[in-house]
């Protein structure tokens, strides 16, 4: 029991009085509603977390090893969102969004040297979406994802039939997901891929294997099926009304 307990408190914080810390600012001012809580949070969660500016978080989002989180300028985490940061961190670019119940999850708990998850800056991270950085997610600048993607930097070995697959150990190559892509909704990115700058990936795909920059791929696996730079201005999506937003107009 006190072995199952040391193993708890080394996955929360990096030591028992940052825990103290972070769970009990946690529990004072997490579940804090509307701008009240927004606030108090972007203020006294400085004690506990890298914040470089002001950044906006709901109530109800979960932080475990908050000491090695670090949030841009602008960054804004939704309702139910949760960050696990143990051990090499996690980085969030100025002005991205995490919307509500999406996970970046890095627990290293196999202590895989290049585990973590960076994303860039005005990124837009979708409903539900799943993040697992033990082998090195890195994001770059202006992705957008749709709901309930999946973007998972781990493999489990189970060459050996005559054996559990959980005894067997993983592998863990990274994913690399270049600027400006977009991840239709339910896509899912596998490990060791890459995908390239420009690139958009149709919804539902399942990626397994690198992207040419500029590819448009669907499907599973996915596959490029056209580049975006031979697309003409006579296509329908060019010709289609475009809408722009207050948060556009803010960003510029």
């Amino acid at each position: 029991m006190i072995e199952q307990m040391r193993y708890y408190l080394a996955g929360q914080a990096k030591s028992l009085p940052a825990y103290v810390l972070e769970q009990s600012l946690l529990t004072l001012f997490g579940w804090i509603p509307t701008v009240v809580g927004i606030g108090l949070r972007s203020a006294v969660y400085r004690l506990m977390m890298t914040l470089n500016g002001t950044a906006a978080i709901e109530n109800g989002v979960r932080l475990a090893y908050a000491s090695n989180i670090r949030l841009g300028r602008g960054v804004y985490l939704d309702y139910g969102v949760y960050l696990h940061a143990l051990p090499s961190g996690i980085t969030i670019g100025d002005n991205t969004f995490i919307m509500h119940h999406t996970m970046l999850h890095v627990f290293n708990f196999r202590r895989l040297p290049q585990a973590g998850i960076s994303i860039g800056r005005n990124c837009f991270i979708g409903e539900f979406n799943v993040i697992r950085g033990q082998g090195g997610v890195s994001i770059g600048n202006d992705v957008y994802t749709g709901p309930m993607v999946k973007i998972v930097a781990v493999n489990h070995v189970y060459r050996d039939p005559d054996r559990p697959i959980r005894e067997q150990g993983v592998t863990a190559q990274g994913i690399v997901i270049e600027d400006d892509v977009w991840l239709g909704a339910g896509v899912t990115v596998l490990d060791g891929v890459t995908i390239g700058r420009g690139s958009i990936i149709g919804a539902g795909a399942v990626v397994t294997h690198n992207v040419p920059p500029y590819s448009i791929a669907v499907g599973t696996p996915a596959k490029p099926i056209r580049d975006r730079r031979e697309i003409g201005h006579n296509s329908y999506y060019q010709n289609a009304e475009v809408f722009w937003g207050t948060l556009e107009e803010i960003r510029k």
